[in-house]
């Protein structure tokens, strides 16, 4: 089964940049209304396209993405790459699970006001207070 990822988006090429950065993908390729990024290997990982739709988005998102840098690229180096690309941070760090699984994140938008949330799995530095 293959699985692709749609994000509807006001404009789809100026969220290359950020959504490329972010999922550590690749821009494939370019048609009217749609932009596809892919890991570009054959990792099983899901396309992640670019939808262009006329309405802004309404509300919070309902899903969001949980990206989980390795621990050579860390969780500051991203989050500082993706607000380089018009992302910006939302709050503090999260660190309610940090006791329990080990994890914390840095919750995000996109330039459009997407969330998506910035992992740092078991290992990686704690969150600089």
């Amino acid at each position: 089964m293959k699985l692709a990822v749609v994000l509807d988006c006001l404009d789809a090429p100026a969220l290359v940049p950020f959504w490329a950065a972010a999922l550590g993908y690749r821009h494939v390729a370019s048609v009217p209304g749609f932009e596809v990024l892919a890991t570009g290997d054959e990792r099983g990982a899901p396309t992640f396209v670019l939808q262009q739709v006329a309405e802004p988005r309404l509300g919070k998102n309902r899903m969001h993405l949980d990206v989980h840098p390795p621990l050579e690229v860390g969780v500051p180096a991203l989050v500082a790459t993706l607000e380089s690309l018009g992302g910006r941070r939302l709050g503090e760090p999260v660190t309610e699970l940090l006791d329990v699984l080990g994890i914390w994140w840095q919750t995000m938008t996109d330039p459009e006001g997407n969330e998506l949330d910035v992992v740092a799995d078991p290992g990686h530095p704690l969150p600089v207070a």
